[in-house]
Parts: structure tokens; sequence; C-alpha cells
């Protein structure tokens, strides 16, 4: 059974090997840099929708994108080598999730109390972004959470053709000449699919987390670009 948790943070969570089949661990408590800290170290992300309390989930199977299979069309490297737009990293953190929760009709789980705290995870920096820039205009980007070497992708978006999967291409290029070694998309897509993300067990997921997190890795400095 999955725990519910008030405001008062829990030494762990419940094991992911509790969770449902849907993937769900826990129900409640706060979007606190240590809980989410907590939480990404467990192998569990939250995802929950306005109005709802915090929902934290640990899927079987898990969505990995490995550094060395990005997948890119011969025309997007064309594009790529172009250079159409200018990238950056941590330049605008809280623009780039403003720009992921935009223009989903379904509606979005990045709402301001999930900016609020992954902007403070940014301060203390464990979140990243990439931006893609057309001049001075924010036109795409990605953000997520680095632990050691490990890195989960939690949105992306585009204001311009392909703007998030040069983003992409850079993040991943990044995350190569860092030395990190898991990239964690949580569940698979079709779009993330294309790109050349696979599924893999739970538990593969959570002994190569285990060791990931140990590295003697950091993402960057505050900002570059």
């Amino acid at each position: 059974m999955f725990a519910s948790r008030k405001s008062r943070l829990p030494q762990s969570f419940p094991s992911p090997d509790q969770a449902t089949e849907e993937g769900l661990v826990a129900i409640g408590g706060d979007l606190s840099p240590e809980r989410l800290l907590l939480a990404y170290r467990s192998g569990i992300f939250p995802w929950f929708e306005e109005g709802l309390p915090v929902l934290w989930w640990s899927p079987d199977p898990r969505a990995v994108l490995e550094l060395d299979a990005l997948h890119i069309s011969r025309r997007l490297q064309r594009t790529y080598r172009r250079e159409p737009f200018h990238l950056s990293i941590n330049q605008s953190f809280q623009q780039v999730m403003h720009g992921c929760a935009e223009g989903r009709q379904e509606g979005t789980w990045i709402t301001e109390s999930m900016v609020d705290a992954y902007t403070e995870l940014h301060r203390r920096g464990f979140a990243h972004s990439v931006e893609a820039w057309h001049g001075s205009q924010l036109v795409g980007g990605i953000y997520g959470v680095s632990i050691g070497g490990f890195f989960a992708g939690e949105s992306m978006f585009h204001r311009k053709r392909d703007a998030s999967k040069i983003a992409l291409i850079y993040l991943v290029d990044h995350l190569r000449s860092r030395g990190f070694s898991l990239f964690d998309l949580q569940i698979l897509n079709d779009h993330t699919a294309r790109l050349g993300a696979r599924e893999i067990s739970r538990d593969e997921y959570l002994g190569r987390l285990e060791r990931t997190i140990e590295l003697p890795i950091q993402f960057a400095e505050r900002s570059e670009g």
C-alpha cells in the first residue's frame, strides 16, 4: 500500500516496490528542497495536477535515454550544424519552466508551486536549464534535476521549429562531457522514443541510480553560454 504523508519531512519514502500497478508510491507532503532531493535519490518524482495533493511516482518500467543512443535525423543534424539558435545553460531557469507549462491542451503539472519549488532547487545547484535563443527571444529549452552523475529530464518546449530538439542535443553533449551516466526520462512517449529513449525495469533503474548519484560530478557552474 502507498502511504499518505503530511508536511513533516520523512526519513524515507515507501519503497518503490510498494507502488501501485500505475507506479504511485505516496500521497501528500510538500515540495521542499529536502523532500524533492530525497525523492529523486529514492527513484521517485512528483507529478500531480493543480488542486490535488502531491502525488509521488516510481513507474515500472522506467524510461531512460542512453547518452550514446540519441537518435538525430539527417535533417536535424544539418540544422544543428547551421547553429540557428544561441544555446546557454542556467541563464533563464524560471522562463524555461514557464515555457514548458504553456500551451498544453491537456493541462499541465507545472503549477506555480512546482515552479517555486524547482527554482529553489536551481538556486541550490540541483536543477538546471538549457535555453535556445533566437536573438533576444527564448524560443526553446529543457529543465531537469541533477545529483552526482544522474540527470532527470523534466520537460522541454519550443516556440520555433527544432528549438527543443537542438537544446536536447546540446544537453546530451554537455552531460557526456561532464561524465554523466544516467539520463532519466521517467515515462516513455512517442516523441522520446523517436529520439532513442528506451524502457528498463525499475530494479535496473534503481541499481543504476544508486551508483550514479554518488559520482563526484557537477552539472555546471551557475551559468554558461
